[in-house]
C-alpha cells in the first residue's frame, strides 16, 4: 500500500462561499434583528397579601355566620301562639284585665287587624268545645 498524505491532494471544493466580514458583525446582525421580550416579574410579596388578603376575608366570614344565626334566634319577637299559651296556663289575668290594660288607641289597631267572615267566625265557634262559656260569659 502506498502512503499519502491529505494536504497534499487535491480538495473538492464547495459549491456554497460566505461573503468577505460575513461573521465579523453577524451577532450585531442577529440581536438587532429580536425583538426584546420583557420579563413580567411578579415578586412574592405582592402574591403572598393577595393570598392573605382573600385568607381573611374567609375567616371574617366564617366567623360572622355563627354570630348572625345566633342573632335570628334570640330576636324579641314572640309568635301569637307563644304569648297565647302563655297567658292561658302562667297567668291568672283575666280578658277583662288585658282590656282595661289597652289604651282606645290599641283597641283600633286590634279592630283594624282582625277581619273575620261570618263563616269563619261560625266555625271556630261550632269547634270550640267551651263554647257555652263563652256564651255565658258575654252575659
Amino acid at each position: 500500500m502506498k502512503t499519502f498524505k491529505l494536504e497534499n491532494e487535491p480538495k473538492i471544493k464547495s459549491g456554497f462561499k460566505a461573503p468577505e466580514n460575513y461573521f465579523d458583525d453577524f451577532s450585531e446582525k442577529v440581536l438587532q434583528q429580536l425583538k426584546e421580550k420583557e420579563v413580567k416579574v411578579i415578586p412574592f410579596y405582592k402574591r403572598n397579601k393577595t393570598i392573605s388578603i382573600a385568607a381573611a376575608a374567609a375567616i371574617i366570614f366564617a366567623l360572622l355566620i355563627p354570630i348572625i344565626n345566633n342573632y335570628k334566634a334570640n330576636s324579641n319577637e314572640l309568635d301569637e301562639a307563644t304569648l297565647e299559651n302563655y297567658l292561658s296556663y302562667h297567668s291568672n289575668i283575666s280578658q277583662y284585665d288585658l282590656i282595661q290594660t289597652l289604651d282606645d288607641s290599641d283597641i283600633e289597631k286590634l279592630g283594624n287587624d282582625v277581619t273575620l267572615e261570618d263563616e269563619t267566625l261560625e266555625d271556630i265557634l261550632a269547634a270550640s268545645p267551651n263554647i257555652e262559656h263563652l256564651i255565658s260569659e258575654q252575659n
